[in-house]
């Protein structure tokens, strides 16, 4: 074996005994990713933890009004569901999102229902894993209020949120949860949000990769554990390959 191959091997043992140990302390703390495991297990819990305990309360970046991408990049195809061509036929008048799982009030709330909210707009760019990205305006009621209205347990740990596309789902923790830039998203640019954009619903997490921004959402489930949906890593993304978390 050459030098240079032993040094190589030296260098990533010692990389791979450093991420190992820095997810044993990860799990001391209780911040071990729902999707840990596999060869890249030891790197998420590292990047998860750090980010957790360094960045809790950073905000995302904020950008001027003239940075916003024209026009922004639409990606995917809306739902052809009969359903769901019903209901915007009507402007989705009647769409709701349901909050249940460990909340004292389960409650349903209409699009018009969370426009009447105290409502926050905020520039920030959507960067995908795939390498476009854009930057938009985004309007809507930060997740925390809709969340106090139902009244989250105590022990509650994550945030189930589920797409009118069954497919896609996807969960953060109560720090993006309750972060004031987590909104349930309604507007873009000064309008409606756009079908092609998630509308009438999405999730927008500015702080992490734009697939944990999930379009069509109908449903938010509070929970203390994440093991009783799908295969028990946290969303469709981590179960298809993606990291669960995903901070920029």
């Amino acid at each position: 074996m050459s030098s240079i191959s032993r040094r190589k091997l030296i260098a990533t043992g010692i990389v791979a005994s450093s991420a190992v140990a820095a997810a044993r302390i990860a799990d001391r703390q209780g911040l071990l990713p729902p999707s840990f495991g596999g060869p890249f297990g030891p790197g998420e819990a590292l990047t998860y933890g750090a980010q957790r305990l360094l960045t809790r309360h950073s905000l995302a970046r904020e950008f001027r009004r003239d940075q916003i991408s024209q026009p922004p990049h639409a990606n995917g195809r809306p739902p052809k569901d009969e359903a769901f061509l019903r209901s915007q036929a009507i402007d989705f008048k009647d769409w709701r999102l349901a909050v249940d799982g460990l909340v004292a009030r389960p409650a349903s709330f209409s699009v018009e229902e969370l426009r009447a909210m105290p409502s926050r707009s905020q520039i920030t760019h959507l960067a995908c894993e795939e390498g476009w990205s854009f930057i938009a305006e985004w309007t809507g009621v930060p997740l925390a209020a809709v969340l106090e209205l139902a009244g989250p347990a105590p022990q509650a740990k994550y945030v189930m949120y589920f797409s009118f596309q069954r497919s896609w789902w996807d969960s953060v923790d109560m720090a993006d949860a309750l972060h004031p830039q987590t909104l349930v998203t309604y507007g873009m640019n000064g309008g409606s949000l756009p079908v092609g954009h998630g509308g009438p619903l999405r999730l927008r997490v500015p702080r992490q990769l734009g697939y944990k921004s999930v379009k069509y959402i109908t449903r938010l489930t509070v929970t203390d554990s994440v093991k009783s949906f799908g295969k028990g890593m946290g969303s469709s993304a981590a179960e298809h390959g993606y990291s669960w978390y995903n901070g920029i």
